[in-house]
Order: structure tokens, then sequence, then C-alpha cells
């Protein structure tokens, strides 16, 4: 017998995983420097065990509520929606987790707020209890984000005088908008698509890496998405002009989501546009909010050369794998040519990134949405950094607009995987933290299946009498 699925049933195990996400970051979160404990404390133990249970817990709810949307009476794209928000709602007041970045945002933020240019110094500059919070490789790098993310986290500044727990909140709130934008996008661009608006909401916003990453974490990408998404829906609404003002604005918080204007201009030529008109239309929008965001923010065009923000020595991006497994090669084997084995990868990278987006593009010009999906996920997979929460950037609209379930499916198993991927407080593993951490996944597991078998018990008694 199959375990019983209901809405409520995996509204009250997911509610339960973020609970213990929660409960678990308050020892082994990204906790600040001042809060942090030895990883071999019995608290920051238990704690990381903790968080490790509750993910589990988590992702098994969010494969049961997809039996549910593929079921014969799904849920309603509202109820989805509910179901976001209840998830959400223990993640709200919990420290930061699986990364630091936040730290990094609020100190960029001061630095735009006491006039420094935040493009020409990193934190160190700002100095004081924020710039300590920020982790060390980054501390003395520039921001490498638009001014209207800069501008944002600016204004919160201000508006928290720079008190470090009033900012953490601020921040989620801006986070938990972009989220609350890209739940309102994905049922409209699904509906577009042609596709299951249900099911984009399951994959595109319920997915364990946009509550553990965006919601949790924090992270900018968040905003990124609800503008990129709601652009979108702006451009294939026929409101072309709002459309690459938004995406616009996006890529201004980001600058991977500029690919969305090509979105924007197949929509028009699909609309009957002329192909010169077009691009005329897209690029003065785009270009007018370009001025116009960066005055008003008073950040200057200095994040055009942030863009080479460097890459984390121990990244574990394809192209940066490579690279460092053929230096080492050619270290062993002597030779001079070792140094330019990572930046040759890169560079091999990037050229596969353009060929491929040609390919894309190309080939999926009658389904704009799904080509940019496709092309974000490469931009991710073959650049020379990568996070977890990067693989959003394609999966949000892949999860719009994706052909066949198929897609779905191996977009959330790598969803799944990469909920795995990262530790609660950011930091490096070790194999006595990654014992623990499986230890309380396996503990789920456990408790998972007792509570399967606890479910089928009343049924088997029932065949017997």
């Amino acid at each position: 017998m199959a375990f019983p699925v209901d809405l409520r049933r995996c509204q009250v195990l997911g509610l339960a995983g973020t609970a213990c996400l929660a409960l678990g970051g308050e020892t082994a979160g990204a906790l600040p420097a001042r809060e942090l404990l030895a990883p071999s404390s019995p608290h920051a133990v238990l704690g990381l065990v903790g968080v490790y249970f509750g993910l589990v817990l988590l992702t098994a709810a969010w494969v049961l509520l997809g039996r549910l949307v593929r079921g014969g009476d799904p849920p309603t794209p509202r109820a989805l929606v509910l179901v976001l928000a209840v998830w959400a709602a223990p993640l709200l007041i919990a420290p930061p987790l699986f990364s630091r970045d936040v730290y990094s945002y609020l100190a960029q933020g001061a630095m735009v707020d006491a006039h420094m240019d935040v493009y020409a110094h990193g934190p160190a500059r700002l100095g004081g209890p924020l710039a300590d919070e920020v982790a060390p490789l980054w501390r003395h790098t520039g921001a490498p984000y638009g001014p209207v993310f800069l501008a944002v986290a600016a204004a919160l500044s201000a508006l928290t005088s720079g008190e470090l727990p009033a900012g953490l909140v601020g921040m989620r709130c801006v986070a938990l908008c972009g989220v609350a934008l890209m739940a309102a996008a994905l049922p409209r661009l699904a509906r577009h698509s042609g596709t299951d608006p249900a099911a984009a909401l399951w994959l595109g916003a319920l997915n364990p890496l946009v509550l553990l990453h965006l919601v949790a974490g924090a992270h900018n990408d968040a905003i990124m998405l609800g503008l990129l998404g709601v652009g979108l829906v702006a451009a294939l609404g026929r409101r072309p002009v709002l459309g690459a003002v938004l995406v616009t604005l996006a890529a201004l918080v980001k600058v991977p989501a500029a690919l969305g204007l090509a979105a924007v201009l197949v929509l028009q030529l699909r609309a009957g546009h002329h192909w010169l008109r077009a691009a005329l239309t897209t690029t003065a929008a785009s270009a007018a909010t370009t001025v116009i965001a960066t005055a008003v923010a008073g950040t200057g065009y200095g994040w055009t050369g942030a863009l080479d923000t460097p890459v984390s020595p121990q990244n574990w991006a394809l192209t940066s794998l490579l690279g460092r497994a053929t230096r080492s090669l050619l270290e062993t084997l002597g030779s001079d040519l070792a140094p330019l084995a990572v930046p040759v990868w890169h560079a091999l990278g990037l050229a596969v990134t353009v060929v491929a987006l040609v390919v894309i593009w190309w080939r999926l010009r009658p389904r704009p949405v799904y080509a940019l999906g496709l092309s974000l996920a490469t931009v991710a997979a073959f650049g020379p950094a990568i996070r977890p929460w990067y693989a959003l950037w394609g999966l949000f609209l892949i999860a719009a607009a994706a052909p066949s379930t198929s897609v779905r499916h191996r977009m959330a198993a790598v969803a799944g995987v990469l909920a795995l991927a990262v530790l609660p407080d950011g930091g490096p593993a070790d194999a006595g933290r990654l014992l623990l951490a499986v230890s309380g996944g396996a503990l789920a597991v456990v408790v998972l299946w007792q509570a399967h078998l606890a479910a089928q018990a009343p049924a088997a008694l029932g065949r017997t009498a």
C-alpha cells in the first residue's frame, strides 16, 4: 500500500522540517561571529544533526506534494502558495543558513550609504562589526552586484542604522518579496507556455533550494528572479516596454538576468513587430532604465568592471574542477604551463556557453521562456563559479515552460541533490561534520519509514479481520 498523502500531511511534514532547520540553525547556522560555536561543541553537533534531519523531512514533504500535484485531484495554485507560506514561516526567524553572503550584502549597503566606492573597495574599508562578519575571502573584494540591489541594501542600512539583527531581518524581507514575485509569476508563465501552473509552482517555488537559500539564506537571487519573472509576464502580455524595464532591473541586481532581454525581443517578433522596431524598443527601454537606476543609486558604473570578482580557490564549478586537475597534472610533469590551466578552462567554459546559447535560441525560438531557462542553466553550469542556488536561475523558468514531465523530474533530482551540498554554516566540510550530517539525514529516513509502517498497520489489521 502506498503511503497516504494529502495536502495537510504535506504541510505538517514540511513545517516540521523547516522548524527543525530553524532550531538547528540556532547553534549550527551562519551565526554572527560573536555567537559562533566550535564545531565540536555539543550544541553545534546537535544543531548540525537537527538541520539535516529537518532537511530530509522537508525534501520528503516536497516529493509527496509532487505526487499530489501529478494526481487526479491536484491542489490549486492558491493552495500551493499557502503551503509555501507555511513551510517558510519558521525560517523567517532563523539565523542565516548555508551561507554568510547576507553579511556581505549588509556591509556593502552600509558602504554605499556612507558614500564609499563599493566596486573599488571591499568591506574591509568599512571596518567595524559589519565588516568583521564578512567571510575573509570577500573582505577585500569589490561588490559584483548592480546598482538596483546596492540601492536597496543602502536604504536598508539607513533604515536600520547599521544594526545587525534588524539588517538581517530586513534583508530576509527583501528576499521574501522576491520569492513572492516568483510565486506570482510562475502560474502566469506556465499558462502562457501551455504547461500546468500547479506543477510549475511545485518545482519553481516550493523546491528545497528556494526555502534553504532564498528564504533562509536571504540571497539576492530571489529579487533578481522575481523581477525577471514579472518582466516576462509583462512581455507575454504584450507590454514589451514594461517587460524590458523589469528585466533590466533584474539584471541590475545580478547580471545573468540580462539574457531575459532576448526573450523580450523574441516575444515582440512573435507578436508581429518588425525586428528593427523590436530591437530599438528593447534597447532604448533597457538603456534608459540603466541610466536612471544608476543615477538614483549613486553608485556609478563601476559594476561593469567588477564582474571579474575572484573565484573561490575551492569552488566546485565544472571548469574550475577541470582547471585544478589539469594544473595538478602539469605541476607533476614539471610543466611551466601549469598556471595557465585554470584560466584556459574558464575561457573554454565561456566559449562553450556562447555556442550553447546560440544553439538554444536558434532551435527554441518558438519557446522563449524555456529557451531562457536553458540559457541561464547553461551559464550557471559552465561558469567559473557555482553555488547550489545558482541552479535556480534556470530551474525557475524551466519549471514554468518544461515541455515534458521527464524534464521536470530531472530538474527535481538536481534540486534534491544540491539541497544537500552545503553545510548550514556555509563553511567547508570535513569528515566529522559530514558524518554528523549523514547521521541527521539517516535518522529522518528511519523516522519516515516508521511513520510509513504505522500508516500501513491499520489497513493490514482490517484485511486480517
